[in-house]
């Protein structure tokens, strides 16, 4: 009897914090990462106390939650490095990069949030780093604009994150095809290859600037201003 307890705590402990981790990948990529840690012990059907226990900081939960993306991130920049055409490479990791990101919000908002000094979660100081390496080399091979600075790659994933589709398929979509106007701009010598297919955000766009319009024209009061 003396086995079967502790082994049944282990198991309770496995699960909770598979149940944890599941909910911090679900909020954080629909939500971003300002979900509140009680939002995601409840969902995850624990207390605060059993989130804590597991995750002492909000940090390591996202390092956690994000360990699926981090590894395919990795893998995306050691595969454009090993490319013996760097420009290729470097195409490649800009375009499976941007994809990635449009597929998950919250990955995004982890590797754009990175600050200096504290504990690198998403490997982005790694990924920056090796994307120098291999911007230069793609430099020296005269396909790469030389004005081109590695910060342009962090410049670019902020305007990915600004996509808003209505489905995540159309949210792909889109990054594919500016992945491939930016790829075009970063070309030293651009031939203008066909782009990828555009992707029909009219609806989302239509929806934008109808909330601009309500924001701007609102109702006026008979004092003239604007409700």
């Amino acid at each position: 009897m003396t086995d079967v307890l502790p082994h049944k705590r282990r198991s309770d402990a496995v699960d909770n914090r598979s149940r944890i981790q599941g909910a911090a990948r679900t909020l954080f990529s629909a939500e971003g990462l300002d979900v509140p840690l009680r939002e995601i012990a409840r969902r995850a059907g624990v207390g605060p106390a059993t989130l804590y226990r597991h995750f002492p900081t909000k940090q390591l939960l996202i390092a956690e939650a994000f360990a699926d993306q981090l590894r395919a991130c990795r893998t995306i920049v050691d595969e454009g490095c090993a490319d013996p055409d760097p420009w290729r490479g470097l195409c490649s990791v800009i375009e499976r990069i941007c994809e990635l990101h449009a597929r998950d919000r919250g990955f995004t908002e982890a590797f754009l949030a990175t600050v200096p000094g504290t504990p690198d979660i998403t490997g982005r100081e790694y990924t920056v780093k090796a994307v120098a390496g291999l911007a230069q080399r793609a430099k020296d091979a005269g396909r790469l604009r030389p004005d081109f600075v590695v910060d342009d790659l962090i410049l670019v994933l902020m305007a990915n994150k600004g996509i808003h589709a209505a489905s995540d398929a159309v949210q792909v979509m889109a990054s594919r095809r500016f992945a491939g106007l930016v790829i075009q701009a970063f070309e030293a010598r651009p031939h203008h290859a066909p782009l990828p297919p555009p992707a029909r955000l009219g609806s989302a766009a239509s929806r934008s600037s109808q909330s601009s319009a309500t924001i701007r024209f609102g109702t006026q009061h008979k004092n003239g201003t604007i409700r």
